[in-house]
């Protein structure tokens, strides 16, 4: 494991003192209170920020890199699944050292441990107590290289991390600091010593990005720009944790019309009823793809949601969590192209009842409109 800014265990620690029950790592202003949303403006400006950071190191992917960030806006995990060499742990890496925050970095192995993720108590001869020592997950943001090489027992130590923000190790539960993501690769392609990712596991990744190959364009550019030294060197941070935290906030203020949520419910149970699937789309990914829309129109400057802000995420959050059907499988068919057959015969609504006045949502939400 190696990091950019972990936590360290004197920082979870400090003293020698017990972990704390139910407490997550020291030094974070963030657990336990609600930062304040941020304005549309600083909104905009932050997110800029992030954009442009990534895409001077990874070139040709500009989409990629704007999901990666409405996954992370959306309080959600990233699965980043493709052949070896097209960026995958580089993007992941782009993106943790554009914030100012802590960062751990795993590389799975068929030998890595749950303890080694999760942490472990160790008994102290001095004190004649146990004291907790937390694991790579204590981290703001987590990066899991080749996260499928890893056996099934070590992949379930993310399961309680990934969903409830914490983790209990002999009986007590500790919370992880805010915001935390989990960022995970892994190699479709090659399948000798891997472990296939479990539903369980897969259900608990907000999106899967497959990166693909670059344009020529920028592929000539990447031969001029990246021979000498990588383009991570010169990466700084652009927002802080913070700030991230008060985005984060903004999206969640983001207004939903009742018209947008039975769309979105409309388009979970069309999967389950599909003939084309053997498994559907569940109701947590109902909830995480209302989330990623959020984001999404946060993003596009908006402080409501639209049918199109579910349409554009709905294959990068649906498409790992449903399995077709062998007779659709033999046919050709593959999850996105299911997914977008059951868009297209979707009714979309036409009028958004009770829309959000310029001013703001009727709910309170932040306008996050800007001028482009």
């Amino acid at each position: 494991m190696d990091s950019h800014r972990r936590t360290t265990v004197d920082e979870a620690l400090p003293d020698g003192q017990v972990f704390p029950d139910s407490a997550g790592v020291a030094g974070n202003p963030l657990n336990g209170t609600r930062p304040p949303a941020m304005d549309a403006e600083a909104f905009h400006a932050a997110s800029e920020r992030i954009l442009t950071a990534i895409n001077t190191v990874i070139d040709g992917k500009a989409e990629a890199a704007k999901l990666a960030l409405t996954v992370l806006l959306a309080q959600g995990h990233l699965l980043l699944e493709d052949v070896p060499g097209v960026g995958k742990t580089l993007l992941a890496k782009t993106l943790a050292r554009t914030i100012d925050c802590s960062v751990s970095r795993i590389q799975f192995t068929p030998d890595l441990l749950p303890s080694d993720v999760t942490g472990v108590s160790i008994y102290n001869q001095a004190s004649r107590l146990f004291e907790f020592r937390p694991g790579a997950v204590f981290a703001n943001i987590v990066i899991g290289d080749e996260i499928n090489r890893a056996s099934a027992k070590t992949q379930s130590a993310l399961l309680e991390c990934m969903e409830e923000h914490q983790v209990t190790v002999d009986g007590h539960s500790y919370k992880l600091d805010e915001p935390f993501m989990v960022v995970a690769t892994q190699n479709p392609i090659e399948m000798e010593g891997t472990y296939p990712l479990p539903e369980a596991q897969r259900d608990r990744f907000m999106a899967r990005i497959s990166m693909g190959y670059p344009d020529k364009d920028s592929e000539i550019e990447m031969l001029e720009t990246h021979q000498a030294t990588s383009p991570l060197t010169r990466v700084t941070a652009v927002v802080t944790s913070a700030d991230v935290a008060a985005m984060i906030a903004a999206v969640q203020r983001v207004y939903v019309s009742q018209a947008v949520k039975e769309f979105t419910v409309s388009l979970g149970r069309a999967t389950r009823e599909s003939a084309m699937l053997r498994l559907g789309a569940s109701p947590r990914s109902m909830l995480q793809l209302l989330r990623a829309a959020k984001a999404t129109a946060a993003l596009e400057g908006r402080n409501f949601v639209l049918p199109d802000d579910v349409v554009s995420v709905a294959e990068a959050v649906l498409a790992h969590r449903i399995i077709l059907d062998r007779k659709a499988a033999s046919t050709g068919e593959t999850p996105h192209s299911v997914i977008r057959s059951i868009l297209a015969k979707l009714p979309v609504p036409q009028e958004m009842s009770a829309a959000p006045s310029r001013a703001g949502s009727p709910r309170g939400g932040t306008d996050l409109r800007h001028t482009r």
